[in-house]
């Protein structure tokens, strides 16, 4: 497929590596301190944070999952971000001033000063867990577009090679400079992504042979008799995953992964601490949610006018007409069909760039967090590693090399998983992570909100918010329920109920709070 390039094309995609090995070398300072490898020694500017968490939560997903969503389905997805908004606001006045006052390294560390040593160990793999599970199927979905841009398929063996090609630069791209280089190399990524979007978009309106009040009027009332997918407040009571983006379903299981997302994933929150207090931390996270609202908006529009392109040629000129009638591949892979044979020379560049900005920003995101749970909160001696030496700093580049391949071989998993359950990507990218964010939010709420709870009780919550959401996944329903009695439960629904039970499960425990030890915060380091 690189034969389809032209020199306008190959000159941009040299550009953009010239940018990688540039700012690689300007960012890629030697990190000799914990603080500095895993917390940017808490001096990130909010901005940088803020575009930093804004890539982190979107990259390849939404690179992908965007124009996939709007190419399925309508606009309602942007009602998530009241419930960001929600979210974030119950982040900042709880769990915050909670991790700047102990000085934490990862947000686990609060349950070693409210149960136990045992807790912290117990979250942090349970987070562990999910987000080797959330990583793996972003890196699964970049893994696409790579495999698109450099075979023309998605078969097993080339999204395969995909894979290995994106986990060894990323690693290599991150093991230098840790969170810092993270944050600034997210800047970048994040302005060639957005770029790609809005070439693509002009590009399409371009190309359509169609005026905006047209394509409006289509998009209302589309030639299949499908539902208007311009509707951006779905008010359906449903439950099933049709109704995922309900107003319903975002007011109540979206606020709760938002909260967990922002709150308890050392993925985001890491960006969080990174800034010098909660005050910047909080602008960081409220300016996060206000610049994806436009971005996400982007690519599904983006959807959208494709939608137009392929599922109404008439409405296009003859060679639109003739790309849309020789597409037979998946929905998933719409965007890079017409990314690889549509887009004029080099605009197609362009969006090679961002489609690579956003694979990379995928592994890095997930890399320096994932590091730094294993070595603060669960490796042996975990409890000496704040310290300002460098071995925390060369233990962190182990962790990263390994979970670099366990994230590999999850994504390679990610594709048979997707593909079997037929899963829109945006919906299984934001789903996955329901199975350790239930556990979490169950004991999190104890923690901060009672006096109960125990070491014992926190670990069946944890096992709980895990089995509740696996028990209503529909490949093993057949193995507990009769097939009359399957039901589809969106993942909303889903981690509602497990983090309500997760949460009367710790409740359970016999008090063990001790407020002299969890008030009284840590020197800093």
């Amino acid at each position: 497929m690189l034969n389809s390039f032209s020199w306008p094309d190959m000159l941009v995609i040299a550009a953009y590596v010239c940018l990688l090995v540039v700012s690689g070398l300007l960012l890629n300072r030697k990190e000799q301190s914990t603080s500095g490898f895993f917390l940017g020694s808490r001096q990130m500017p909010v901005w940088a944070v803020a575009i930093s968490v804004l890539a982190t939560s979107q990259s390849a997903a939404t690179f992908l999952g965007g124009p996939d969503q709007g190419y399925r389905g309508d606009l309602s997805y942007l009602t998530t971000n009241l419930a960001a908004f929600i979210a974030a606001g119950v982040v900042a006045a709880v769990l915050l001033p909670r991790f700047y006052q102990h000085q934490v390294y990862t947000v686990y560390e609060l349950l070693a000063r409210r149960f136990s040593a045992a807790s912290q160990y117990q979250a942090a793999l349970l987070y562990l867990g999910g987000r080797v599970f959330a990583s793996g199927a972003r890196l699964y979905m970049a893994a696409l577009a790579v495999a698109m841009l450099l075979f023309g398929n998605i078969s097993p063996s080339s999204v395969l090679i995909a894979i290995s090609i994106i986990t060894l630069t990323g690693l290599l791209y991150t093991l230098a400079g840790g969170i810092r280089t993270v944050i600034y190399t997210d800047v970048v990524q994040a302005v060639l992504y957005i770029a790609a979007a809005v070439a693509v978009i002009i590009t399409l309106l371009y190309q359509i042979d169609a005026d905006i009040s047209t394509i409006i009027t289509v998009l209302q009332t589309p030639a299949d008799g499908g539902p208007d997918k311009l509707t951006w407040l779905n008010t359906e009571p449903g439950l099933g995953a049709d109704n995922t983006f309900s107003l319903w379903s975002i007011l109540t299981g979206f606020v709760l992964l938002n909260i967990a997302a922002f709150g308890l994933d050392q993925d985001m929150t890491q960006r969080l601490l990174t800034c010098q207090n909660k005050r910047q931390a909080t602008r960081a996270m409220l300016l996060s949610v206000v610049m994806g609202i436009p971005v996400v908006g982007l690519f599904i529009c983006a959807g959208m006018l494709l939608f137009i392109v392929y599922q109404r040629p008439d409405l296009t000129g003859l060679p639109l007409s003739e790309l849309a009638h020789s597409f037979q591949g998946q929905t998933e892979t719409v965007f890079m069909h017409y990314v690889l044979n549509a887009l004029p020379a080099g605009v197609k560049g362009l969006v090679v760039t961002g489609i690579i900005a956003a694979a990379l920003s995928t592994l890095n995101s997930g890399l320096n967090a994932m590091a730094s749970v294993l070595v603060q909160d669960i490796l042996p001696g975990r409890n000496d590693t704040h310290t300002t030496t460098s071995q925390g700093v060369r233990a962190g580049r182990w962790a990263m090399t390994g979970i670099a391949v366990v994230l590999a071989l999850m994504a390679a998993l990610c594709f048979y998983w997707q593909q079997y359950t037929s899963t829109p990507l945006l919906q299984f990218a934001l789903g996955v992570m329901v199975f350790s964010y239930s556990g979490l939010l169950g004991v999190y709420f104890v923690a901060v909100f009672t006096h109960r709870g125990s070491q014992r009780s926190v670990t069946a919550a944890l096992l709980s918010g895990f089995a509740v959401p696996l028990l209503c996944q529909p490949y093993i329903q057949h193995w507990w329920l009769p097939d009359t009695a399957h039901f589809d439960l969106a993942f909303t629904w889903q981690l509602l109920c497990g983090a309500t039970v997760s949460f009367m499960v710790c409740l359970c425990g016999t008090p063990t709070f001790c407020k002299e030890h969890y008030e009284s915060p840590r020197p800093p380091a």
